[in-house]
């Protein structure tokens, strides 16, 4: 098989495993979300540990433990993304499936936001008409909930910047999460413990199935992200960037068909304008990377790109 289908295939495996979380996490009640996170963190380090002792890969600590700047924004990133499994697992188990599918519809708007505001990146026509329509899109889904739609705004931003920080430390998938986990670690066992002694502690006390799978949180968790790993190393990013979608829309039916979640009219009429937006945004840079390639065939200079 070529190595860039084998990076498709990946790809998709990816995506359809984070599409699918919604079906995951209620299965793990009566934990609640906390105690859910403070698992997720303390089993996905034995998971990741597990996957490099495998491959035999350790090469990578003492080099990376003398970074300290490296190390600092690990632990960043550690925070952020406490902050959105947390959010992302309440949202879940608390019947706001479709809510959270439309945070990872948003991300890529957002993503291109921090472009301009971080790195200072200017966009084209095409891209501020999507982000236009991302914007008016929440304004609708505002009048639509009664409130702004905090739970996909908080997971957009903090998936945001979690890739963000990934990207400017540039670590490998498997050493990241050692890191980040490791870095949560203790507050997450302190956590557990606090939990035990309390005498509130659902782990251990809801049959072995449960334990089962709150100890499986660390798998779904390290799983899909090496086969994103593995993918993004094979396939252009534009490749990436249209396969992303596939999550958020397996959440959204997830909370649709199975959740049965209520959908009004004002909110498909949100929905279906980020979903323009999406379309717009996706159609503009597919178009500009095909005139890039020309262009760069041709000899001729290239044109700009965010």
């Amino acid at each position: 098989m070529p190595d860039s289908r084998r990076g498709v295939l990946y790809g998709i495996a990816a995506y359809t495993m984070w599409g699918l979380f919604p079906l995951y996490w209620p299965l793990l009640k009566p934990s609640g979300a906390v105690e859910i996170l403070a698992h997720r963190m303390v089993w996905s380090l034995v998971a990741v540990l597990a996957v490099l002792a495998v491959r035999r890969h350790w090469s990578w600590f003492r080099g990376l433990i003398r970074q300290p700047r490296k190390l600092a924004l690990l632990t960043l990133a550690a925070a952020v993304v406490s902050v959105n499994w947390g959010v992302y697992i309440y949202a879940v188990n608390a019947g706001h499936v479709v809510e959270s599918a439309l945070g990872y519809f948003i991300n890529p708007l957002v993503s291109v936001l921090f472009g301009v505001v971080v790195f200072r990146e200017r966009l084209r026509p095409w891209q501020w008409v999507a982000v236009g329509l991302g914007a008016l899109a929440v304004i609708v889904l505002t009048v639509d909930y009664g409130r702004p739609p905090w739970i996909a705004l908080v997971l957009a931003v903090s998936f945001g910047t979690y890739g963000l920080v990934k990207k400017s430390a540039n670590v490998g998938a498997a050493e990241s999460l050692t890191i980040e986990t490791l870095v949560l670690l203790l507050p997450a066992l302190a956590y557990l413990i606090f939990l035990q002694a309390q005498g509130t502690s659902t782990f251990g006390h809801e049959g072995l199935r449960h334990a089962a799978l709150l100890a499986g949180a660390g798998l779904v968790t390290a799983v899909p992200l090496m086969a994103f790993t593995a993918a993004a190393i094979r396939v252009p990013l534009t490749v990436i960037g249209l396969l992303q979608y596939i999550a958020p829309i397996l959440q959204f039916l997830c909370g649709v068909l199975v959740a049965h979640e209520t959908m009004p009219p004002s909110r498909w009429v949100g929905f279906v304008i980020i979903w323009l937006a999406l379309a717009v945004f996706s159609w503009e840079g597919l178009r500009n990377a095909h005139v890039a390639r020309r262009r760069a065939a041709s000899g001729s200079p290239a044109l700009e790109t965010v």
